[in-house]
C-alpha cells in the first residue's frame, strides 16, 4: 500500500528545491511560443528539470509536466506545472504557484500547491484536511460565506476548444446576475486553493489539462468542496473543466452553466 505521507514528504521537499529559483527568476522574459497567447519562460523550464529529477530519484515514479511532457501511467503518475501562471510570472505578478500532484487511477492522492510570492502552501493526501503552512484549514462548509467571489479560468481560446469564449463571457455575466462576483487571477492553481481556504466561494477552470487541475482538485476536495466537471459529473484526469465550491456557490455556478447551454441550444435569448 503507498505511503502518501511519504510521497507527501517528497513533493514538499521537490517544491523547496524549486522555490528558490522560482523567486529569483520573477519577471523572466518569454523564451518559448507554444502559441501566439501561451508561453514558457526559461525558468519554467529549468524548474521543472529540477522537480522531475528530485521526484523520479526519490520516489521512482514518473513525471508528466507541462513543459517536457511524459506519460501518464494508470497506476502512479507525477504530475507537474512548475509556474502555472506563466504570464502573471513573467509580468511579475505575485498570482503563480508551483504544482505538484501525484495522481493514481486517474485521481489525485497527494498535492502540493506552492505559492511562494504569497507566502502560501498548501498541502493535501487522500481522505485528509488540507494544510497551509502546516496549519490544517477547517472545511469550507464551517466558514461563513459573505465574500461571494468566484475564479474564473481564462474566458479567451482558441474557438473550437469545449468551453468556447462566448459561453466563458456568458457565464461571467450571468453569476455577476447572481449577485456573485466573478475573479480572474490568470492561475487556476490559486482559484482551486482560494477555494480550499474559503476565499473564494466557488472557482471554474475551463482548462482540460491535468498540470492545471489536479493539485487543486484534491485541495478543494480535502476541503469539503464540492468538485466536478463543467457538466456536474464527477471530476477524472480526463475531464474538461472543473467547477469547485462550498455546496451553495457550487450550485449557483452549476445552474448557471446548464442555463447558457440551454440557451446556445436555440432555447431561447442569451443572456445580456
Amino acid at each position: 500500500m503507498m505511503d502518501l505521507h511519504h510521497h507527501l514528504a517528497i513533493a514538499e521537499e521537490a517544491a523547496d528545491s524549486a522555490r528558490r529559483v522560482f523567486i529569483e527568476g520573477l519577471g523572466s522574459a518569454p523564451a518559448l511560443f507554444k502559441s501566439s497567447s501561451d508561453f514558457a519562460t526559461d525558468v519554467d523550464i529549468e524548474l521543472e528539470d529540477l522537480i522531475r529529477e528530485h521526484l523520479r530519484e526519490a520516489s521512482g515514479i514518473p513525471v508528466f509536466g507541462e513543459e517536457e511532457g511524459g506519460i501518464l501511467r494508470g497506476d502512479a503518475t507525477w504530475v507537474v506545472d512548475p509556474i502555472d501562471g506563466t504570464a502573471n510570472y513573467s509580468s511579475g505578478s505575485p498570482n503563480c504557484a508551483i504544482l505538484i500532484s501525484l495522481v493514481v487511477d486517474k485521481q489525485p492522492v497527494v498535492a502540493v500547491t506552492d505559492i511562494p510570492l504569497l507566502g502560501m502552501r498548501l498541502t493535501a493526501i487522500d481522505g485528509a484536511p488540507v494544510t497551509l503552512n502546516g496549519r490544517v484549514l477547517p472545511s469550507v462548509n464551517s466558514i461563513e460565506a459573505f465574500s461571494r467571489q468566484v475564479g474564473l479560468g481564462a474566458v479567451g481560446s482558441d474557438e473550437s476548444h469545449k468551453i468556447p469564449p462566448d459561453m466563458r463571457l456568458q457565464l461571467l455575466r450571468r453569476l455577476e446576475q447572481t449577485n456573485m462576483r466573478p475573479r480572474i487571477s490568470g492561475s487556476v492553481g490559486i482559484d482551486l486553493a482560494f477555494v480550499a481556504q474559503g476565499i473564494y466561494e466557488a472557482a471554474v477552470s475551463f482548462s482540460p489539462h491535468p498540470w492545471d487541475n489536479t493539485a487543486g482538485v484534491l485541495l478543494a476536495r480535502s476541503a469539503g468542496a464540492v468538485v466536478t466537471d463543467w457538466e456536474g459529473e464527477p471530476w477524472n484526469l480526463e475531464s474538461v473543466g472543473v467547477v469547485a465550491g462550498c455546496p451553495t456557490a457550487h450550485a449557483k455556478v452549476l445552474d448557471s452553466i446548464r442555463e447558457i447551454e440551454r440557451l446556445s441550444r436555440g432555447a431561447g435569448t442569451p443572456p445580456r
